[in-house]
């Protein structure tokens, strides 16, 4: 079986003796084909593998070299491997991205059945225009996402401010010319502490705590009653995506938790119930095929790795080509 883990020119150049940047720069130049790819003179710009076109695919955005973003668009049977990239195009723009797509046969584009995707209005707009008889799916886990930031910005909030009386009091105790000495809660954190040491405990649900995150989120929640709810709030969205089988079930649990989000009257949460009321008809679709935006996350994993490998991408164009050997 073919090994496809990239391995650095510096590394061969090392282990034979000879300069590996010299060596790179002949295999780039003389050896790889690179100069009579078919695609190298718009490279820096897109890279587009119609063949690899299939019914069900996804649609994300990826760093490659100092912020600089591409849209990516991968076929979710090649779980990954050989023939899984079908478009890469410089920047999120919907009228560049699309313009690419289109060059891929509307017969190819019509076969498309299912796009995951984002929330992001730009991929949004990319599918639609670009595969007009597929399905859109807003991927859970992003809309997830959301609803656990939406906690820890309260709890981020209350932290500034358990920040804020610490400092005060270590004034006052200045003022007065004694030591301070915080107090100490039955866990043995401070109330700092107790807020920053608490962030991992509220991404997960209640049973997946050890004793000790069991005991800090108990007087958490004593204290601030406000994280409590919202981490409810979060955890009851996570509910209704594992336990909601069909589209009419998940439309009337999510219409529930809607009119608790309203309730609860948290700023965050309310952006997040405008943001899930914009794409519901997209994120019920989940519910069809239970459909995720990961394997589109695995790819974008599989890149940084591969960028990380080479210590950072040079030569965008180069980078694509070798990318484009092993996935497209």
């Amino acid at each position: 079986m073919l090994d496809t883990k990239p391995v650095s020119a510096k590394s061969i150049g090392d282990y034979f003796g000879v300069d590996g940047k010299l060596l790179e720069e002949q295999y780039r130049d003389h050896l790889s084909g690179f100069h009579s790819w078919e695609q190298f003179e718009h490279a820096n710009d897109w890279i587009l593998f119609p063949q690899n076109i299939g019914e069900f695919i996804s649609i994300d955005e990826t760093s490659l070299s100092q912020g600089e973003l591409y849209t990516i668009v991968t076929n979710k049977e090649a779980k990954g491997k050989k023939g899984a990239l079908i478009a890469m195009v410089k920047g999120t723009n919907s009228e560049t991205v699309k313009n690419v797509l289109l060059k891929i046969g509307i017969k190819s584009r019509e076969k498309v059945k299912e796009i995951t995707l984002d929330m992001a209005p730009t991929m949004e707009r990319i599918a639609k225009l670009s595969f007009t008889k597929a399905k859109l799916v807003t991927d859970r886990f992003h809309v997830q996402k959301l609803a656990y930031e939406a906690v820890q910005q309260i709890r981020i909030e209350c932290r500034w401010e358990a920040i804020d009386q610490e400092n005060n009091e270590i004034q006052l105790a200045k003022e007065v010319n004694k030591k301070y000495i915080p107090d100490v809660l039955e866990n043995g954190d401070t109330l700092k502490q107790l807020l920053a040491r608490s962030r991992y405990l509220l991404f997960k649900r209640e049973n997946k705590w050890t004793p000790s995150q069991n005991q800090r989120a108990a007087i958490l929640f004593e204290r601030y009653p406000d994280i409590e709810k919202a981490y409810d709030l979060s955890m009851e969205l996570g509910h209704i995506y594992h336990t909601s089988k069909v589209k009419g079930v998940a439309f009337t649990r999510l219409a529930k938790w809607y009119d608790k989000v309203e309730k609860s009257k948290f700023k965050s949460f309310n952006t997040i119930a405008k943001s899930i009321q914009e794409h519901y008809l997209t994120i019920l679709n989940y519910f069809d095929n239970r459909s995720t935006n990961a394997s589109a996350e695995s790819f974008n994993a599989k890149i940084k790795a591969f960028r990380s490998s080479f210590r950072g991408v040079r030569n965008v164009s180069f980078f694509l080509f070798r990318l484009a050997n092993i996935y497209a």
